[in-house]
């Protein structure tokens, strides 16, 4: 089973495809990782729609696992990210790709075992768990890595 993590942010898209080999799912592997930046304000939407539809074509997936968007404050980033995913779930639609959200306890929760996990210990469980030789980067890389590993550990 092949899992795309989706992690849409206001300065970048990063995502990631795993592929479950196992019926475990801690033995999983990365079959891809991009990060897609979306700096520029013209076409940002369409640059995104593009990268993922590249990544689908290659790494076809069973499921889109997304971050569940969380913003108390700045409605313009939260007005811009929701747009960058309703290009992702546009796209999955046209796919009929089923897509799943997480927030971010409940990614911490399965990854780390603790909802108050920080970013350096995702890091080091993501390394560990899928037996890379160093850390994620850039440090954001990892975020949509644990998304898919994730989903395919809830799935099974």
């Amino acid at each position: 089973m092949i899992v795309i993590g989706i992690d849409p942010g206001l300065a970048r898209v990063d995502m990631a495809s795993l592929r479950s080999i196992t019926r475990n799912p801690w033995r999983s592997v990365m079959a891809a990782s991009s990060l897609v930046g979306i700096n520029a304000r013209r076409q940002r939407l369409l640059h995104i729609y593009t990268e993922l539809a590249a990544l689908v074509n290659i790494y076809p997936p069973a499921h889109i696992a997304v971050e569940k968007l969380f913003f108390t404050k700045n409605i313009t980033s939260a007005m811009s990210v929701s747009e960058a995913r309703g290009v992702i779930l546009l796209l999955a639609e046209q796919q009929q790709i089923p897509v799943t959200e997480y927030t971010p306890n409940q990614l911490k929760l399965a990854i780390t075992g603790s909802g108050r996990a920080d970013k350096r210990q995702m890091q080091e469980m993501i390394m560990r768990l899928l037996h890379l030789s160093e850390l994620p980067r850039p440090d954001d890389a990892a975020d949509a890595l644990s998304i898919a590993l994730c989903h395919i550990h809830i799935m099974r």
